[in-house]
């Protein structure tokens, strides 16, 4: 299929730069799709992140350089980017478990990761609730944070913001505004490729507000796919949105559009929670 075809010309486009600084925004054209989206569709499909990735083939590049070669440790460390002998230490030993200057030892074991190529598998044995909608631009009002452009490194910026959301007030204060669609309070990931990144806690809202605390912003008119789900979160979200992913993505005729991926939690009980995933959609070409 096409999607896959595109997605293993992006690996094709990374193992032929492996030995330079590698380009997300670059590596997401080549895929058709935005930086950010390509990160999680990658993770999800791969079951590693996308800078994790990199650094495995990287450290399985420079063992057989090490082993069959007679290169230095520190022109292996420049050749893979990294300036910083110790660094590439620290890379190399926890892919490999040794210091990079043991690889010629006799009886030495080390670690292959060879490149990934995608294909479909059928699955689909569990249904899948979802919808499709056309919706207008409407205003969300929330509690922001950046988020970094290698998306592994929200893994701790997310949670500790809804930590603090939960203990400080703020999602009483946020549902007391709530006013029209999506209903319910929001986790919102603005990560197009012509904005700054931001991760928003937030709801649907038309009213003024002068909380200096509260930033908004206007989510632009897009096609959702709107899936429902429920049980115990965060488990419960991430488990549906890798299953739109790897299952229903890839045979829907849709493909991911430039704009943002909402969570909608319909109660406060994350031990039982419901919710919808909202996720930005267009009619493959």
């Amino acid at each position: 299929m096409e999607w896959i075809e595109r997605l293993n010309k992006a690996i094709d486009y990374i193992e032929e730069h492996m030995g330079e600084k590698i380009d997300y925004d670059q590596v997401a054209k080549v895929a058709c799709c935005s930086t950010y989206h390509f990160q999680r569709m990658f993770a999800y499909m791969a079951n590693v992140s996308l800078s994790e990735y990199i650094r495995r083939r990287r450290m399985s590049l420079a063992a057989v350089d090490l082993q069959s070669g007679d290169e230095k440790v520190v022109d292996v460390a420049l050749k893979y980017g990294y300036t910083s002998p110790t660094s590439f230490n620290r890379a190399f030993q926890s892919v490999h478990g040794i210091a990079p200057s043991l690889v010629k030892e006799e009886g030495v074991s080390l670690r292959a990761y060879p490149p990934i190529s995608f294909k479909i598998i059928i699955k689909g044995a569990d249904k899948m609730n979802y919808r499709i909608e056309k919706k207008e631009a409407f205003r969300i009002v929330g509690i922001a944070e950046p988020l970094h452009k290698e998306i592994d490194k929200n893994f701790e910026i997310v949670p500790q913001m809804w930590q603090k959301a939960a203990m400080d007030g703020s999602i009483p204060k946020l549902v007391s505004i709530m006013e029209g669609e999506p209903v319910g309070v929001l986790g919102v990931s603005v990560c197009n490729d012509f904005e700054e990144w931001k991760y928003f806690i937030a709801v649907a809202s038309a009213k003024e507000t002068v909380d200096q605390a509260l930033e908004e912003y206007v989510v632009s008119p897009f096609t959702w796919a709107i899936f429902s789900g429920e049980g115990q979160c965060p488990q419960a979200i991430q488990e549906l949105e890798q299953r739109i992913v790897t299952e229903w993505l890839p045979t829907s005729g849709y493909e991911y559009d430039n704009g943002p991926d909402i969570e909608v939690y319909l109660n406060p009980e994350p031990q039982n929670a419901k919710f919808e995933v909202w996720i930005p959609v267009r009619k493959k070409k």
